[in-house]
C-alpha cells in the first residue's frame, strides 16, 4: 500500500510535516525552539515527519529496539511504500539500553534494506538533526541519492567502523575501492586481506555475511 506521505505535497522551506501523535513531544518541542514551523496529519502512513526537501523520515525509538522485531515490519513497509523521488531516512535511538540491539539494527537498515540510517541519542538530538535538515533545504543534500556510492557512503562509513579492528582510515579504503555495496559484499577475502590486511578482512567478511535475525 503506497504511504499516505506520498499524496502530500512537501511542506515549504522552514516547515516540517509530522504525524500528529508526535504533537506534545520533545522532539517538537525543540523543533519549534530551532525556529522550524510544525504542521501535523493525522495519517502518515509509515512516515514520522516530512522535510521540504522530500526526505521522509522513520523514527526508531529506544522502546521499538528493546521490544523486540516488530519494528522490522515497519521499516519494511517504510521503505516499500515510498517511490524514488523520496529520500527515505531512518532515524534511530542509540542509547545505553539499546546499544547492545544496535549492530543488528545497523545491519538491517543499511545492508538488507539500503535505507540511510542516522543514530540519536535522544528525542532532543534528533530535533537537533531535523531542523539542520530543514534549514538547509534548497541547498545540497547530503543524503539524495546520486549514484548507488553516493547513497551508501555516509552510513556505510559508519557502519564499516563499528567491526572491531576497522578504523576510519581502513573504511574509507574500502569505499573508495568498492563503487557500491553489492560490490563491497561480494568481494572475497583476498581483496578485502589486500586492503585491510588479514584479521581485518575475517572480521569484515564475517560481518557483511551473517545472518540478519
Amino acid at each position: 500500500m503506497e504511504s499516505r506521505a506520498l499524496c502530500i505535497a512537501a511542506p515549504p522551506l522552514g516547515h516540517l510535516i509530522a504525524l500528529e501523535s508526535w504533537s506534545g513531544s520533545a522532539v517538537v518541542e525543540n523543533l519549534q525552539g530551532a525556529g522550524v514551523k510544525v504542521v501535523f496529519e493525522k495519517e502518515m502512513g509509515a512516515v514520522d515527519f516530512l522535510l521540504p526537501n522530500r526526505s521522509c523520515v522513520l523514527y526508531v525509538s529506544e522502546c521499538d529496539i528493546i521490544a523486540g522485531n516488530a519494528y522490522k515490519r515497519k521499516l519494511v513497509r517504510f521503505r516499500n511504500a515510498n517511490s524514488s523521488s523520496v529520500q527515505e531516512v531512518v532515524v534511530v535511538e542509540r542509547s545505553r539500553l539499546s546499544e547492545q540491539y544496535f549492530p543488528s539494527l545497523q545491519r538491517f537498515v543499511v545492508l538488507e534494506l539500503g535505507l540511510t540510517l542516522l543514530p540519536v541519542s535522544d528525542q532532543r538530538e534528533a530535533a537537533q538533526l531535523l531542523s539542520q535538515m530543514v534549514h538547509s533545504a534548497g541547498r545540497d543534500n547530503p543524503f539524495r541519492r546520486r549514484s548507488v556510492s553516493r547513497l551508501y557512503e555516509p552510513q556505510l562509513l559508519l557502519l564499516l567502523q563499528q567491526i572491531p579492528g576497522v578504523g576510519g582510515v581502513k573504511a574509507s579504503s574500502l569505499l573508495h575501492s568498492f563503487s557500491s555495496l553489492q560490490e563491497l559484499c561480494g568481494a572475497g577475502l583476498p581483496q578485502l586481506e589486500a586492503l585491510v590486511g588479514h584479521a581485518a578482512a575475517q572480521q569484515i567478511y564475517t560481518f557483511l555475511h551473517a545472518d540478519l535475525v
